[in-house]
């Protein structure tokens, strides 16, 4: 296609603007639509429904981690429509080099996460109503009392699933859009950032979840791909990840 519209198009620019916005907000529409369908769906057949309440129900503890997958179905599309594919859009299977950056990065997530939930706990206290949960893995691991496989799942997920999805949504299809508009790459990796802490919805521990998405953020940032960003994001998931078993009795991680 010839023209301005052609000039566009190869450009990667949707009604203007780089395509990564709008797969940004497919992936958080998708999100949310998802969510509320779940939410109305199990409210009518099991009453209040609470995703981290799900005791012997093991196949609906999936259900809670769903939307969140749903996340980089945006990415993906967006990517095959208008871009140039995962691999070089974003960089997504970590080379040797994103994997040593990303396991920094993620250690630096984890510490930055623990000091700043302390520093919320002395702020907020914790027996006034205004608990601040180090994880809301920590709340599954101590009412979850189903089969030992729906919870390995689940690990796989927050390790593996969650990490990938979340990267491809926040650094990779919005990191793109503002960086092809020339946002400085600092103003990226603190717009992302805080986009990060908003996405978990989880208002006591925002303020962890900001330097924990600064941290992973930076994997990006030195790397310039989402895989050392995965990288990162999974090394900070698999402790809390771990104490899914730790906080049910010691299982173990294997399952026969």
């Amino acid at each position: 296609m010839d023209g301005p519209e052609g000039a566009r198009r190869r450009a990667g620019l949707v009604l203007g603007a780089h395509w990564g916005f709008l797969a940004f907000f497919a992936g958080i529409a998708g999100y949310h639509v998802v969510n509320l369908a779940i939410t109305v769906v199990m409210n009518r057949h099991l009453g209040e429904f609470d995703p981290l309440e799900l005791h012997d129900i093991g196949p609906l503890l999936l259900l809670a981690f769903l939307p969140n997958l749903l996340l980089g179905l945006g990415p993906v599309a967006g990517s095959r429509i208008w871009g140039a594919g995962l691999r070089e859009d974003f960089g997504l299977v970590p080379t040797w080099r994103d994997v040593r950056i990303g396991l920094a990065c993620g250690v630096l997530a984890l510490v930055a996460g623990f000091a700043l939930n302390l520093l919320s706990i002395a702020v907020y206290g914790t027996g006034d109503g205004t608990d601040v949960s180090d994880s809301p893995l920590t709340d599954l691991a101590d009412t979850y009392r189903g089969d030992t496989v729906w919870l390995v799942l689940a690990a796989v997920i927050v390790v593996l699933g969650a990490p990938v999805t979340e990267e491809l949504l926040v650094r990779g299809t919005l990191w793109n859009g503002l960086s092809h508009h020339r946002i400085p790459s600092w103003v990226v990796l603190v717009l992302t950032a805080l986009v990060f802490a908003q996405l978990h919805g989880e208002p006591t521990r925002v303020l962890a979840l900001f330097g924990q998405g600064l941290a992973i953020g930076l994997a990006r940032y030195l790397s310039g791909r989402v895989g050392a960003a995965v990288v990162a994001h999974a090394a900070n998931n698999l402790p809390p990840a771990v104490f899914l078993f730790v906080g049910t009795g010691g299982l173990p991680l294997a399952v026969h």
